[in-house]
């Protein structure tokens, strides 16, 4: 077993994450969210070409005499592109735009549609996200005080479950700094499945953390350790090959995924690398030293 001294760089480690947060939250003020028409509202149009199909310069040159807002062009296959904007395109325009692309490039009618993605669900999605992240909060807080209530000392049960949820903030937000880049420069859009991937996180770091908590109400019991921040050392090391193997064995998956699998999937994938990622780190480098920082603060004070 490694026996590294974890909370004796605990500061280094505050000043890492609130860096990272601290940019996430500017990059999201300054930039933005880029939310897909499944959130916001918009018209989807696939295209499918009986040749090779065009480049997206090219594609979003011809688009441009008919749609005025930005374009969203991803491609899907070799031979299909779909393309998204935020305009609710008129039958009219909709025969102009395959008239024009099926003289240049030749394309498949019967596979090439139009679909309109009404902005209330996106409304909705939104709000009922926004819902559920709040009520997991409150109900992650109450169920970790509670299931700690048995080593209330040095730290109260109560701070378990802060810990525990400053821990999922930093590992979504995050996320979302980083979809805030990807939006403003490459045009990336966060969609319902980035939207279920961050939720997916969420459950996992909880995991994760309250793994390492155990472990750390275990060794209390015990009397392992001959004070708190010991304690928390033993126990992050006794846990450390665990959760950094579980989450290996994930990212595994999911890089396979981001580099093999469809390009619905690929954001998705991305948005659970990025999340889970930050998950092991606050696990092991942020929730248990915040733990401790808290229990110096009540000695300090008495």
């Amino acid at each position: 077993m490694t026996n590294f001294h974890f909370i004796k760089y605990s500061k280094l480690y505050f000043i890492f994450s609130g860096t990272l947060i601290v940019l996430s939250l500017f990059f999201m003020i300054h930039y933005g969210l880029n939310f897909g028409i499944d959130l916001t509202g918009g018209s989807s149009l696939n295209i499918t070409f009986q040749s090779t199909q065009p480049t997206v310069q090219e594609l979003r040159s011809d688009l441009s005499q008919f749609i005025k807002g930005p374009i969203y062009i991803t491609p899907v296959d070799k031979n299909t592109v779909s393309i998204k904007c935020r305009e609710d395109i008129s039958q009219e325009t909709q025969t102009k735009i395959k008239d024009e692309l099926n003289k240049k490039y030749k394309i498949n009618p019967e596979a090439t549609n139009f679909e309109w993605v009404g902005g209330i669900i996106g409304e909705e999605t939104k709000s009922k996200s926004v819902k559920a992240i709040l009520l997991s909060l409150i109900a992650i807080i109450l169920y970790v005080a509670f299931a700690f209530r048995r080593v209330s000392h040095p730290v109260s049960s109560v701070k378990y479950g802060l810990a525990t949820v400053l821990a999922l903030l930093h590992d979504v937000t995050i996320p979302m700094g980083v979809f805030a880049v990807l939006g403003k420069f490459y045009g990336i859009q966060v969609t319902v499945p980035i939207i279920t991937a961050l939720l997916t996180v969420f459950g996992y770091s909880v995991n994760d953390t309250v793994v390492v908590f155990d472990r750390i109400r275990e060794n209390l019991i015990k009397r392992v350790g001959a004070n708190f921040e010991e304690t928390v050392d033993k126990s992050l090391n006794q846990t450390l090959v665990r959760s950094i193997n579980t989450s290996f064995t994930t990212l595994l998956v999911l890089f396979a995924l981001f580099y093999l699998g469809d390009v619905s999937l690929k954001y998705f994938s991305l948005a659970l690398i990025l999340g889970i990622s930050a998950g092991t780190y606050s696990s092991i480098f942020l929730a248990s030293p915040l733990l401790v920082y808290w229990s110096r603060k009540k000695h300090y004070k008495k």
